[in-house]
């Protein structure tokens, strides 16, 4: 029977407080290690726990916590086998990090949280686990193999070994390192459902392991371990502008591999990687990440990782050098097939050529069933758009691409039938940004519209927002932003899934808050940021795309771009109250930061690309560049502080007033309140960004709001101004500006797009753009954090970051009559929701246990807010102020 207290229930319309008996819910649920649910291989020394509360009641919150870790699942509670016990800590923090003794690799250990809520009842939680993975490389055995040393070989190898085991085995893990891509498979069986394992990294200074748990594959007698390696990022064979087949760690694709095994009686075994592995070539004739897959069913060889197979006829493999000495395990959510499409329509073009529209813009692969007799040649041409005569037109998205012969079509995978009846085709090491695939053959086929099915693939974020309004076209908006934001995202942040797939950092930075409002994205966003302390130059300076082959270092690197250092990990920490990802690039920034001290002239900087893609008009490259200084100066300098290094906030908190000042003195006209010649993103980034002196905060507000007006409440910004457009005006008074163009529906809008049937966002305004226009990019993607900090009037609070305090100010715009924002903050879920009715705008609030929020609410002329029939005090000069619990609430605002 579960403990019960009072509760004390606010009746906002009712006026009445009713005092209940309800059961007390306040447990801890939604256990994390690392930020993942039983993470397996995890190589932290001090890994991080985090959980929530469950508990809907008025007030609710926890007051202190006790943690137990160990080695045994059913003892955990009664004490036994403990390694950590913190006893009972006087905290409401549901964020940790283990602080017992060293952890023991290849281990699994158990945990769980008690929580006392307010009442002072103490529940439970279930028990969750985690798994230490090699924790250090003189743990691993295998010895790093390959079948050749030959870059330019195409057909990806096979490499198999068999074992036997005369024991019953307890568990058995597979831990795998590769430079390339691979899949594993234990006695025929696929291991897992990750796609493009292990993620991208610097090769030649950080590579990936990752761990399997392969109990239930693995069998008493005799066992085949199978292995495909693929290309990826690692022997880049294509050609194109971004230097990729000429990096520096590129070599055939090799991996280390241990198998693990954990007798009943308790010993281990360890079966690993090395010469008494075969290898053969594989019928993919040739895999490119960047362009597209081959396939030749003729040379397949059925059962190749099966015990049985006859491998006589394949050849001893090779010993390879490491291709880094830092093993890491791979540690985030995975990239795999997350929803499966079917196509919209087929249109049957001739005996030869079909055509079919998957309905909306992703990046994936598409899956083909198709008969046919052997030697069939079929091509899978996979492109954004069509043309006039309505075939596939890869003319957007093929601009970067430079084969140096027609053996290797951009986006078009190849088939070659094996004629043994109906054959199935999925690539598996690529992926591609198309809408429409053109299937075309040597020989007549017949194919039906269930014949193809797209995939889209991304890393597999947990879903944290959603957001429902009265307008059709604002939640279109809102669901393209997420698709080119998943679209985007294959363990880093990318630009396009088609024409790049660059992690260009501008981007990046300038989607990150979209990002973090709707996805659980810190294991992403931590990888990343240490891709950028793999690439970062010991003079500090960083490549404008991460991870790089080499090219970005001379061009699009300057602050504006490349502020990802420092704006990612404090998006980071103000999200999740974790500061461990500011802490492990703390000395990056500060070298980042000294990197655009040494190039600056009196304390301005001209180095960057500027407001890039602009409508019409470009703010000068020094004022914004210069601003993304001073905003990489401040995180330095609030990091300093938050760390206890005293000198460097001193010495970067009067750095950062400097460049506040020199901007001001060089582009801030103090009696006209215009910064440089006004227009909207030379207005709107000192807004946004805290550079405007606080007395010209409101002149400076409506002359930008004057600028807007003007240009038809259009607008007229590159990607630098779309982060700073919306949220200045929201933020200085002008919410029902920045919905009129947020809500535009003709040239240059969002909507624009929309009405033209975008499902996805565009790297140009213009649609008929004959370049720059991928029809799949997230650098135009920052109003779909908007929707969340301006509509919903969610913000995190600097001074209680990770949503423990929560600013609230929604803007109840005009046009609108219907928004509901929902959040899932590392406390709870939090929803903010308002309506136009009769009576007047109805807004209701759900604050998570365990969070506090600060609501403010603008009022018009004559305007009041009630609730429970009464009408409420203000506390605000311009408007009400209320400091709220957790729990439920409800205003009328007439």
């Amino acid at each position: 029977m579960k403990p019960t207290s009072a509760r004390i229930i606010l009746c906002a319309f009712c006026a009445s407080f009713i005092l209940t008996l309800t059961p007390c819910f306040s447990k801890p649920v939604e256990l994390r290690c690392e930020y993942l649910v039983n993470p397996l291989g995890i190589d932290a020394a001090r890994p991080r726990f985090s959980w929530r509360l469950d508990d809907p009641a008025q007030g609710a919150g926890q007051v202190a916590y006790q943690i137990w870790v160990g080695s045994d699942s059913s003892g955990l509670l009664q004490g036994r086998a403990l390694v950590w016990n913190s006893l009972k800590v006087v905290s409401n923090t549901t964020l940790l990090t283990y602080a017992g003794p060293a952890l023991q690799a290849f281990s699994k250990y158990y945990w769980a949280i008690a929580s006392w809520g307010i009442d002072g009842q103490r529940t439970v939680s279930a028990v969750a686990n985690f798994e230490t993975g090699m924790q250090k490389a003189s743990n691993w055995k295998g010895a790093w193999i390959s079948d050749t040393r030959d870059v330019n070989l195409k057909p990806a190898p096979y490499f198999r070994k068999t074992f036997d085991t005369n024991k019953s085995i307890r568990s058995a893990r597979a831990y795998i390192a590769v430079a390339g891509l691979y899949e594993l498979s234990i006695n025929g069986q696929a291991i897992g459902n990750h796609r493009l394992d292990p993620m991208y990294t610097r090769f030649d200074r950080r590579t990936m392991y990752v761990t399997h748990d392969v109990t239930k594959q693995a069998q008493k007698g005799k066992n085949a371990i199978g292995v495909l390696l693929g290309n990826g990022w690692y022997n880049h064979q294509s050609t194109a502008v971004w230097f990729f087949h000429e990096a520096p760690w590129r070599n055939r694709p090799t991996f280390c591999l241990d198998l693990r095994i954990t007798y009943s009686d308790g010993s281990v075994e360890t079966i690993s990687s090395g010469k008494d592995w075969k290898t053969a070539l594989s019928p993919i004739i040739f895999n490119s990440i960047y362009t597209a897959e081959h396939y030749d069913a003729r040379l397949e060889q059925p059962n190749w990782n099966q015990p049985n197979f006859d491998d006589a006829k394949w050849k001893t493999v090779i010993l390879r050098p490491a291709p880094s000495t830092n093993l890491v395990a791979q540690v985030m959510h995975p990239i795999r097939d997350v929803e499966e499409i079917k196509a919209k329509s087929m249109r049957k073009i001739n005996d030869t050529t079909y055509l079919y529209d998957l309905g909306r813009n992703i990046s994936g692969v598409v899956s083909l069933r198709v008969s046919g007799a052997a030697g069939t040649r079929i091509r899978l041409r996979h492109t954004e758009r069509l043309n006039a005569e309505g075939r596939s037109d890869m003319s957007n998205i093929d601009v970067h691409y430079r084969p140096t012969d027609n053996t290797d079509p951009f986006q078009t995978d190849i088939f070659i039938l094996s004629g043994r009846g109906e054959e199935r085709f999925m690539p598996r090491f690529n992926y591609k940004g198309f809408q429409y695939v053109e299937v075309s053959s040597n020989q007549a086929i017949t194919l039906s519209e269930n014949s193809l099915k797209g995939y889209f693939m991304h890393s597999d974020l947990p879903v944290l927002g959603k957001v429902q309004s009265s307008s059709s076209t604002l939640d279109k908006i809102w669901f393209a932003t997420n698709n080119s934001y998943l679209s985007n995202l294959f363990g880093y942040p990318t630009d396009c899934p088609q024409r790049e797939k660059n992690g260009w950092t501008g981007d990046a930075h300038i989607a990150s808050e979209t990002g973090l409002y709707n996805f659980d994205g810190i294991t992403v966003y931590e990888k990343w940021l240490a891709d950028h302390r793999d690439e970062q130059q010991p003079n500090g300076v960083l490549p404008s795309i991460v991870p790089t082959s080499g090219w970005g270092y001379e061009w699009g690197n300057g602050p504006d771009w490349t502020s990802t250092i420092a704006i990612i990990p404090w998006n980071v920490y103000l999200f999740y109250g974790d500061s461990k990802l500011l802490e492990d690039c703390y000395d990056n920034i500060k070298r980042y930061v000294d990197a655009i001290s040494d190039r600056s002239q009196g304390h301005l900087t001209t180095w960057g690309l500027g407001d890039w893609v602009p409508v019409k008009s470009k703010a000068p490259v020094e004022l914004t560049s210069s601003i993304y200084y001073y905003v990489d100066a401040t995180i330095l300098a609030k990091t300093a502080q938050l760390l206890n290094k005293k000198a460097n906030y001193t010495t970067y908190s009067a750095l950062a007033t400097k460049i506040k000042d020199a901007i001001n003195a060089k582009y801030l006209n103090r009696e006209t309140g215009v910064y440089g010649n006004g227009t909207q993103t030379e207005m709107s980034a000192p807004l946004h960004w805290g550079v405007v002196p606080a007395e010209l905060q409101t002149k400076v507000a409506a002359n930008l709001a004057q600028r807007v007006k003007a240009d038809g409440a259009h607008l007229d910004v590159g990607l630098l101004g779309t982060k700073t457009i919306l949220n200045a005006l929201s933020d200085n008074g002008y919410a029902d500006l920045a919905y009129q163009i947020a809500a535009q529906e003709d040239f240059p809008s969002w909507g624009w797009w929309i009405k033209n049937g975008a499902t996805t966002l565009y790297e140009n305004w213009p649609i008929d753009a004959q370049s720059d226009i991928s029809m799949n990019h997230i650098m135009f993607g920052e109003i779909g954090a908007w929707y969340y900090k301006a509509l919903g009037g969610i913000k995190p609070d600097p001074a209680v970051p990770g949503f423990k305090n929560i600013l609230l100010n929604p803007h109840f715009v005009k046009g609108l009559d219907r928004f509901q924002a929902s959040f899932k903050t590392p406390q709870g879920e939090l929803v903010s929701s308002w309506e136009r009715t009769a009576q007047g705008v109805s807004y209701k609030v759900v604050v998570p246990p365990n969070s506090s929020a600060s609501l403010s609410l603008e009022l018009g002329p004559g305007q009041k807010v009630w609730s429970g029939g009464q009408v409420l005090v203000s506390e605000g000069k311009n408007g009400f102020v209320q400091n709220l619990r957790a729990g439920s609430y409800v205003y009328l605002i007439k």
